[in-house]
């Protein structure tokens, strides 16, 4: 089974209706989803924050109530997935249990409680002649999301839609097919029983790859598009789409630990990058170690990774200080550019800071990286030069999340720099407007 199912090229390959003729029908049926939408995000429009926060939980109850019906649908995706040779960490990372429901259905409560970013007055003034402006915030109207295996994102997605005042539409791929159904079903359901349309979550994956072409083709009616998964997905999408998207990035994550670094604390911090849950985007892919600390801190560390199940993808240096029971392998350049989203890492011995800041210029996918010292000039100098979404300083890279940070949920992790950097919570779900009043003024 491959994990990028949702490209241009794949949907131009093969349909099972024929090519052009197929490509209209979803083109206009996209077309009719889109419009619903549109009219639905107007409705919400209107809405103050104790409506949209009541929906909010609303759906959290209806997810939990519906538990065992996701449950059962999940398992449909699973044993596809597995049948179809997907990757551990894919695997997990499509997997909901109870209790990752009620982790969903919490992080929409938590969405309830956060402030309502819409109509919140960025900046304003009274100009000399009286005019009084106001920048504010208001919704984008209708946000598609293209997503893979991810069936937590249909929740997240429709939660910060709602809350900043959007719609959205979602194509979250085949692998999740099952799961996602029942998933927007219920939190449909949610929305109609708080007297709000059902259509401000939407599906298209009922018509596939065609589906998300036409997708990436509704200029005018979809407002912003924000893909989410392998780089090949997102790579097209960026490449394809002309509606406006905002790139979400791939996690070639890097933890560095520099000569002064507490070594007590380096371990436990470098176990949880790693292991705590690997098919995500911020677990760290690539240890990059000071050379002099290498002696005393690789063997330890190798041994505790190795006995977490992670393969080391080490340099020379590596191989040579690594246990003889450590599973560990020669890297090569491939390694270093890699996500493996797997218990894999790939460990390289630096000269110094200059050398690792220059080895995360090169590979780095400007996610998030971490330095582990204890010299406050080395931190600054990192935080000054790494240019990533996020840096960490002696923390694990597993914060770079919405939810961690208190944002709520996150939609996602930008690495563009444009509007959106980061995780990318209610605030970046917004655009604004100028709200300019006057008083008889005309121009001179």
């Amino acid at each position: 089974m491959t994990t990028s199912l949702d490209t241009a090229q794949a949907a131009a390959a093969g349909s099972d209706t024929g090519p052009q003729e197929g490509l209209a029908d979803v083109a206009g049926q996209v077309e009719q989803v889109a419009r619903r939408a549109q009219r639905a995000s107007r409705r919400l429009a209107t809405a103050n924050r104790s409506t949209k926060d009541a929906a909010l939980h609303a759906m959290a109850d209806a997810l939990v109530a519906a538990t065992d019906r996701v449950v059962a649908a999940n398992i449909e995706d699973l044993d596809r997935a597995r049948a179809g040779g997907m990757a551990a960490g894919l695997v997990d990372r499509l997997a909901l249990t109870p209790e990752r429901i009620v982790a969903i259905s919490d992080a929409l409560r938590e969405l309830a409680g956060l402030p309502d970013p819409v109509g919140e007055v960025v900046r304003g003034s009274t100009l000399p002649n009286g005019l009084r402006l106001r920048q504010v915030r208001v919704p984008m109207g209708v946000v598609g999301m293209i997503y893979e295996a991810r069936p937590n994102v249909t929740v997240d997605a429709a939660g910060l839609a709602l809350k900043s005042g959007n719609a959205v539409i979602l194509r979250g791929g085949s692998a999740a097919a099952s799961s996602n159904s029942v998933i927007v079903d219920v939190l449909a359901q949610a929305l109609e029983s708080q007297h709000l349309p059902g259509e401000l979550v939407q599906s298209i994956d009922a018509w596939g790859r065609e589906g998300a072409v036409a997708l990436m083709r509704a200029r005018g009616l979809v407002d912003v598009l924000v893909p989410r998964g392998g780089a090949d997905l997102i790579r097209t999408v960026v490449r394809e789409s002309i509606v406006p998207v905002i790139e979400t990035g791939v996690g070639n994550v890097h933890v560095y630990v520099d000569e002064s670094a507490d070594l007590g604390d380096a371990l436990p911090i470098l176990l949880n990058a790693k292991t705590q849950r690997v098919g995500v985007c911020n677990a760290a892919e690539t240890l990059l170690v000071h050379r002099a600390i290498a002696d005393e801190f690789l063997p330890t560390a190798i041994a505790m990774l190795a006995d977490a199940g992670v393969t080391i993808h080490g340099d020379e240096t590596t191989l040579a200080l690594a246990p003889e029971e450590a599973d560990v392998v020669p890297a090569t350049d491939e390694d270093w550019g890699t996500e493996y989203l797997s218990l894999d890492l790939a460990v390289r011995v630096v000269e110094d800071l200059d050398e690792a800041i220059e080895h995360i210029r090169t590979w780095s996918s400007g996610h998030t990286e971490a330095i582990l010292t204890r010299d406050l000039a080395a931190s600054e100098r990192f935080v000054a030069e790494v240019d990533s979404a996020a840096v960490m300083v002696n923390a694990s890279t597993r914060f770079t999340d919405g939810g961690q940070l208190g944002l709520g949920a996150e939609i996602g992790i930008s690495t563009q720099k444009l509007h959106a950097r980061g995780p990318m919570g209610l605030a970046e779900l917004t655009t604004t407007k100028w709200i300019v009043h006057g008083d008889g003024h005309v121009r001179p």
